[in-house]
């Protein structure tokens, strides 16, 4: 029987924070330009995010099993599909599930915003899914990384000020970029991680596709470009949007050191997790320095 724990590891609590770290910058942007923040489209837009993420997460966990990309020899975390704690289809439902709760929540954001909402949702929706299966699995084809900066990042960022705001701001795009090469440096990892697992099993991402060399440069310059990012708030007068998540990046040279000078293997886990927790503690510098920037945006 499947337990708790099992259900809980499959959702993958350390990668969450993709999912809370745009919503998280998203909301203190909306409030800093309109000086005031909806809790309940807030909660909500973190609901539905969490969500996404999760399902994605189910759907990951029951189709690289059912394809061989995972099996009970992975060196990453344990997959209760691959490991015979749950079956496929159970994971799978779910996944659906989560999906569900997913629409349920974005339903006050329908009705605040209208169509948009629905341009933004459907595609997200599907992606959950497409990522790992469909016709052309995004992680298979080696867009994992370009589908975590669109959705993780920009969408989820312009996404919440707009849900708040009714606006779209260039703010927003900056922000979004900035976190979603973070959030990016997580599946990057990943992937270096199990760049020979995924080769055997023919899943062909940017690592396999290009290289361990490749895939080191790539994590490298992911965090590098997380923080050169903000010289754009610097330029604004926003100068504590820069400063304050600088105080993460000595994390995010170790992590870049440790890849580069580290084989493949187990101990990425331990990188996963430190990168995980940077992103966290760079949305929420970012978020600081957003709302106790005494300048109010235009």
């Amino acid at each position: 029987m499947t337990s708790a724990f099992d259900w809980i590891a499959a959702a993958r609590p350390k990668t969450l924070g993709a999912a809370i770290a745009p919503v998280a910058v998203g909301c203190a942007l909306a409030a800093k330009v309109s000086g005031k923040l909806d809790w309940t489209l807030a909660i909500c837009t973190l609901g539905s995010c969490m969500a996404l993420q999760i399902a994605t997460n189910f759907f990951n966990d029951a189709l690289d099993a059912l394809k061989g990309a995972d099996t009970q020899a992975r060196i990453g975390p344990r997959r209760i599909t691959a490991s015979g704690a749950a079956s496929a289809g159970a994971v799978k439902t779910a996944a659906w599930l989560m999906l569900g709760i997913a629409a349920l929540l974005s339903l006050p954001l329908i009705e605040a915003r209208g169509l948009p909402i629905l341009f933004i949702g459907i595609p997200s929706l599907y992606f959950c899914f497409g990522y790992t299966g469909g016709p052309v699995p995004l992680a298979y084809r080696g867009l994992g990384e370009l589908f975590v900066i669109l959705f993780f990042g920009l969408v989820a960022v312009t996404g919440t000020v707009f849900v708040q705001t009714g606006e779209w701001l260039v703010y927003g795009l900056v922000a979004g970029l900035q976190i979603g090469c973070l959030s990016t440096v997580l599946i990057a990892i990943n992937n270096l991680r199990d760049v020979e697992e995924d080769r055997r099993s023919g899943k062909r991402t940017l690592a396999v596709r290009l290289g361990v060399g490749f895939a080191r440069a790539e994590i490298v310059l992911l965090i590098l470009a997380a923080h050169a990012l903000g010289v754009y708030w610097f330029t604004e007068s926003w100068e504590r949007v820069f400063t304050m998540p600088l105080i993460t990046l000595p994390v995010g040279l170790f992590v870049a050191w440790r890849v580069v000078v580290e084989p493949p293997g187990r101990g990425h886990n331990r990188l996963l997790a430190m990168s995980g927790v940077q992103l966290l503690a760079f949305a929420a510098l970012m978020c600081r320095g957003i709302l106790r920037s005494a300048e109010v945006m235009p």
